[in-house]
């Protein structure tokens, strides 16, 4: 069965990253790089005209940063995923961009083979954050000023009170990390019925993936509701 390659643009200031980020992804068969642009402002023009899967976009670039452009971007109807380029593991950048609705992060300094890994599981759906890293992110959103985190915990819990009882069991195995089929298997459910679960809860709050599911169920407390509920 034929599949049709992952339409993929690259954003990044430095020439020599573009470069050495083209000669590595495409040699992929499954990914086509459409385009290169230099930085964050001309992020909306290419993907108006190059019709991107998923852009991979360099944070901290001189006129219009990544940031500022995956919000403009995620805003459209149509917006691609993207993948944020980072050279810090746990950077409050990088928490904006996952709440600006990027699909994850990856390091520069990341080996070439889980690079052009991680472009295919975003443009099948799955956010490329590893548990490790989202634990990360989620310690740097409870370091957040008190005021600031009591106000995100009360809205959240709100929001999650919405959930029936197995979205709320998904969710939570969603903040742990899981994948589909491990959750799966810890909730006795088919994959297909996890999937399911996981595009309600994200229409449920209008999110545009997983690890924002995952930001919802640390801000709303119920990972520290499971940890003291569990055994040990």
């Amino acid at each position: 069965m034929t599949t049709t390659p992952v339409r993929l643009l690259i954003i990044d200031d430095d020439p020599l990253v573009r470069a050495g980020l083209a000669l590595m992804l495409g040699g992929a068969d499954d990914i086509d790089i459409v385009g290169e642009g230099a930085d964050g402002s001309e992020a909306a023009a290419l993907v108006e005209r190059l019709r991107p899967d998923v852009v991979l976009m360099d944070i901290r670039m001189p006129v219009m940063d990544g940031l500022s452009a995956t919000e403009l971007l995620r805003a459209r109807p149509d917006a691609p995923e993207i993948v944020v380029l980072t050279t810090f593991h746990a950077d409050e950048q990088v928490l904006r961009a996952i709440r600006a609705g990027a699909a994850g992060f990856v390091l520069k300094d990341t080996p070439p083979a889980r690079i052009v890994e991680s472009v295919r599981r975003v443009a099948a759906g799955d956010p490329v954050l590893s548990p490790a890293v989202t634990r990360q992110l989620m310690a740097r959103a409870a370091g957040d000023g008190h005021g600031e985190r009591t106000d995100r915990a009360a809205r959240a819990r709100e929001r999650v009170a919405l959930l029936a009882g197995r979205e709320r069991e998904v969710a939570v195995a969603v903040a742990q990390g899981l994948s589909n089929a491990e959750i799966a298997t810890t909730l006795y459910l088919s994959v297909a019925t996890v999937k399911t679960q996981v595009s309600r809860i994200l229409a449920k709050f209008g999110l545009n993936n997983r690890v924002q599911i995952a930001l919802l169920v640390h801000d709303a407390g119920l990972l520290d509701d499971e940890n003291r509920s569990s055994p040990g």
